[in-house]
């Protein structure tokens, strides 16, 4: 089996409280969809084979309102019940659903907008084609979001503790590092407050009127 067979799984984050927010920020809306259906329409229609969408607060209204994919062949739902204890129960949460059967494991970021299927494909075939065992996209010299791991790490990934992502583990194994430079623009925005939100969507309007299209669908 060449690498570019393994078989690869995106774990979509998005369990968070939002309470810089004051409000679900998955439930915001950007056009007709919301942030947490833009992204996810994103993610199923790239080449990743299976995404895993980890929900947290609210969940049940959360997965209510998706429009996206919610009977597609390559989405499983899962509801984290520990996702006040930080972002890496999510991950284990995810990783757990597809240890056993998925070579490797794309992690993604729910409050980032811009992160589109094109970007994602490109992290994936480049990471496979690298032969290493971590990757991130790598923006202005610094390592950014998606990031890859590989079967090798699962075991750190479980070991994760509290409100912390696989940062350390990039450091502690940097030689095993896949950094890709997004072939266009990317601005790895992330939304955590109403004033980056409103100032997202301004962009978007912005990019909209130039361009002389219509609001985003």
């Amino acid at each position: 089996m060449t690498r570019e067979k393994e078989k690869v799984a995106g774990l979509l984050l998005a369990a968070g409280a939002s309470t810089r927010m004051g409000q679900p920020k998955q439930l915001l809306r950007v056009g007709k969809k919301t942030l947490l259906d833009r992204i996810l329409g994103e993610l199923l229609s790239s080449d990743l084979d299976l995404t895993v969408l980890v929900l947290g607060h609210q969940a049940q209204e959360i997965k209510q309102s998706l429009r996206t994919g919610l009977h597609h062949p390559k989405l499983k739902i899962i509801e984290n019940k520990h996702y006040l204890d930080g972002i890496s129960t999510s991950i284990i949460a995810g990783l757990s659903e597809v240890k056993d059967v998925f070579d490797h494991v794309m992690i993604i970021l729910a409050d980032m907008p811009l992160i589109n299927s094109t970007l994602i494909n490109l992290l994936l075939h480049e990471y496979l084609a690298s032969h290493l065992q971590l990757g991130a996209i790598k923006l202005i010299g610094r390592r950014s979001h998606p990031v890859m791991i590989g079967r090798p790490f699962y075991d750190e990934l479980h070991q994760l503790k509290g409100d912390v992502g696989a940062r350390d583990l990039f450091l502690k194994h940097a030689h095993q590092v896949c950094l890709v430079e997004p072939e266009q623009d990317y601005d790895d925005v992330d939304i955590d407050t109403i004033e980056e939100y409103l100032e997202f969507k301004d962009s978007l309007d912005h990019d909209s009127e130039t361009s002389g299209s219509n609001e985003p669908q």
